[in-house]
């Protein structure tokens, strides 16, 4: 198994059987002594911090009768100096001390190969300050993180990206464990904020200053100027004396680093000038650890801690220090349920033959498995404050302080916490209210910028190696005010590039560009080809008489429309001939005909059925004439003075009545038809429409409308449309608005734009899309 012959490959370095007496009993259920390990690098800016926390922590215990009662912790520590090959070979040494429990290892990378070792020896693995976010309780169960994992951190990065509004930036990283899993969750966090890692600029651990420079010299020819250092303390200032000599920290630079610098600056007591000068204006993230009396006590006692090469502490030491106490608290509770913690030797390390001659050294410690599960469930108030793991063994209510490097310290910009996101109201505060993360609240203070501006940075600029923007222009051969060839220093001309340069000269900054003809000139070019060659990139933009429609939004970026642009209808206009007798055009002569008689057989029958009964139908001769003529003319206004009361009577006058509003309505249409231009929209019909060449109407009246493509003609210039109007080629014209009014201004009314809008769009430049 991998981690047999892991062990095999370093047993030759392990000589005998190291001090197994050190868990021996002592009274009927606890030991007297019981061996806890610490691996960590000593001389390092997180080791000179964490050696006298881990130490006072042991103090603490061993002096504390109410934990542990008279079982005294025996701390074995191990320096790892700073080497990957070295730290493995101190864990696996401390293996084999018969320690129930190791506080570490510092580096990832070590803790990723000792995990393995670990598991099969059953020893917890309480690490304060490997934060790689790969090391998971899946693969490794016997690993538990006390400290926050860089998968968060990585996150709220991720959140002040998208608050400050950047959308790419560079991550400067050490090539190790640590930063190149750091970094990849950091591309996953801003995806999902539709930001992106423009480049990865790795270095190797131990590198010299000449590689730093080489690197950032690559890295200060880039357009991105949002850099995310993530590196380690002891040489991450390198990075920003080698940017501020090649003036990477300069205005229009953003630089944030991650808690690898707060635990550098708090490990001193004030930041050295040469130091401060360094890094202005830089954006850094740490751990935040909640005010309390402990750590107020613990602040006042660093004073007075023995064996102290650091004025001051960084978070690192508070969780090393509770890492102590949380595993003090474990084993507490392990030995009130036993009666002897024990070790056993794994039938594979037997001495069955000569390669494995020294794996009896490690021994599999029986209770590891009852002590990790009584470790995860731990649930108290430290230095940091609650130490409770969530299910997949993390520390629960992961919080960072948002600091700003100014003058000789450091300002507090606010908070991030996967609770409540970025805000400038502590986290702790937040956990009794229902948690917010939405983009919306996320509120911070004011920063001060390198360069001493306040103004947010753009976050990009143009390379210095960079080369202008490749515009395509449609290469127009009709309606040349909209775009097309010219004969000035730009090679294009038009409405579109009037706007398009207008917007530019408003731009705070140059935008250097060169404009490209896309066509031959001799037609149209394809509009929806012009499309999908900015989306391969081979293009950066195109500037045009470009219609935004759904399809083309699925691959590319549209600006905002600077031009309606809807479908419409153009056809001849059709004058009628009008006079004082123009009102009877509606109806025929024979029509109106059958209508008179029609008012007199009914003004008759109406007549017939009351005159004996109704007195307003009676009278002389010659007045009921005159009653017949009137009730049967007043009913084509609903006038009549006669009120019909016989059942047939008013049943006749009913239906009457009802013919006589579809008369009126037909007339009404009718003339209006004949007064104003008629409408030539034949889509039903079987009459050819004209379409322009290229154009996207050509595949809207194809594929949306479903008109039969026989019908449709590509129509190329101006002239053309005019001539298949006026010669009845085609029916209709259906063409983008601002072409039909261009038509229109210069064809003195011969044509008419009829009915509404066939579709609501716009003209838009188009990007390359940023995701």
């Amino acid at each position: 198994m991998k981690s047999l012959v892991f062990l095999n490959s370093f047993m030759w370095v392990i000589f005998g059987v190291f001090g197994a007496n050190g868990n021996s009993g002592g009274g009927a259920n606890r030991p007297k002594n019981v061996n806890i390990g610490a691996l960590f690098t000593h001389n390092s800016v997180i080791g000179r911090s964490a050696m006298p926390a881990i130490l006072a922590a042991v103090e603490d215990v061993n002096s504390d009768t109410t934990i542990l009662k008279n079982t005294k912790l025996n701390l074995i520590m191990q320096d790892t100096n700073c080497s990957g090959f070295v730290g493995t070979i101190e864990a696996m040494q401390l293996m084999g001390r018969e320690v129930v429990a190791a506080i570490g290892p510092q580096s990832s990378g070590i803790a990723h190969a000792i995990s393995h070792v670990v598991n099969e020896l059953h020893v917890p693995l309480l690490s304060f300050s490997a934060t790689d976010p790969t090391l998971s309780a899946l693969q490794y169960p016997y690993f538990l993180r006390t400290t926050t994992s860089d998968y968060f951190q990585m996150y709220a990065i991720a959140d002040l990206v998208s608050y400050f509004g950047w959308r790419e930036v560079v991550a400067i990283f050490v090539d190790d464990d640590y930063g190149r899993n750091g970094i990849s969750i950091l591309g996953d966090a801003l995806a999902k904020n539709r930001a992106k890692i423009s480049y990865k600029a790795a270095f190797n651990p131990g590198c010299s200053k000449s590689d730093i420079d080489n690197l950032l010299v690559g890295v200060n020819l880039l357009e991105s100027r949002v850099f995310i250092v993530h590196v380690n303390p002891d040489s991450g200032l390198n990075i920003f004396s080698t940017a501020n000599r090649l003036g990477m920290m300069s205005a229009s630079n953003v630089w944030i680093a991650t808690d690898w610098l707060p635990s550098l600056l708090d490990s001193s007591y004030m930041i050295e000038p040469n130091t401060a000068d360094l890094i202005q204006g830089v954006i850094a993230l740490r751990h935040h650890t909640p005010d309390s009396d402990l750590k107020t006590r613990f602040s006042s006692k660093w004073e007075s801690l023995k064996n102290k090469e650091t004025v001051k502490f960084n978070s690192y030491a508070l969780y090393a220090y509770d890492s102590v106490w949380l595993l003090a608290r474990a084993l507490d509770v392990l030995f009130n349920s036993l009666d002897a913690i024990t070790f056993s030797t794994d039938p594979r390390f037997r001495d069955t033959n000569k390669s494995v001659l020294h794996l009896q050294s490690l021994r599999i410690f029986d209770q590891g498995p009852k002590l990790l599960q009584i470790l995860i469930s731990t649930n108290f108030t430290g230095l940091t404050g609650q130490i409770q793991f969530d299910s997949e063994k993390n520390l629960i209510h992961p919080a960072y302080d948002i600091l700003n490097i100014v003058g000789s310290g450091s300002r507090r910009l606010g908070y991030w916490s996967n609770y409540s996101g970025l805000s400038t109201i502590p986290p702790d505060t937040s956990y009794i209210k229902p948690p917010n993360t939405s983009a919306s609240s996320h509120n911070l203070y004011s920063v001060l910028w390198p360069g001493e501006i306040t103004k947010i940075p753009k976050g990009w600029v143009f390379p210095n190696n960079g080369k202008p923007l490749r515009i395509a222009v449609p290469y127009r051969v009709s309606f040349l005010d909209v775009v097309t060839k010219g004969k000035g220093p730009l090679g294009v001309k038009g409405y579109c590039i009037d706007v398009f340069e207008a917007a530019v000269a408003l731009l705070p900054y140059a935008v250097p560009h060169q404009y490209i003809l896309y066509g031959d000139g001799q037609r149209l070019p394809s509009y929806n080809n012009l499309v999908h060659d900015v989306a391969e990139n081979k293009y950066d933009a195109a500037v045009g008489d470009v219609t935004i429609t759904t399809n083309r939004t699925r691959i590319v970026e549209f600006t905002q429309p600077f031009m309606d642009s809807g479908l419409v209808l153009v056809a001849p206009v059709k004058h009628t001939e009008s006079g004082p007798w123009a009102f009877l055009k509606p109806f025929t002569w024979q029509m109106w005909g059958v209508t008179g008689i029609f008012f007199l057989l009914v003004g008759a029958v109406v007549w017939i059925l009351e005159h004996q009964t109704n007195t307003q139908f009676r009278g002389s001769p010659r007045q009921q004439l005159i009653t017949i003529f009137w009730f049967s003319f007043s009913t084509m206004f609903f006038k009549h003075r006669e009120n019909p009361v016989s059942a047939l009577g008013c049943l006749v006058l009913l239906l009457w009545l009802f013919v006589v509003l579809i008369i009126k309505t037909s007339y009404s249409a009718s003339l209006t038809s004949i007064l104003t231009v008629q409408k030539h929209f034949l889509i039903s019909s079987s009459d050819p429409i004209g379409v322009q060449d290229g154009s996207f109407a050509f595949y809207y009246l194809r594929d949306e409308l479903g008109i039969a493509e026989s019908r449709l003609r590509a129509l190329k210039t101006q002239d053309e449309y005019v001539n298949a109007l006026q010669g009845g080629e085609v029916a209709a014209i259906v063409s983008e608005l601002p072409y039909a009014e261009l038509l229109l201004a210069c064809t003195n009314c011969q044509f008419s734009i009829v009915g509404p809008e066939l579709t609501k769009s716009g003209w838009g430049f188009v990007s390359i899309p940023y995701y």
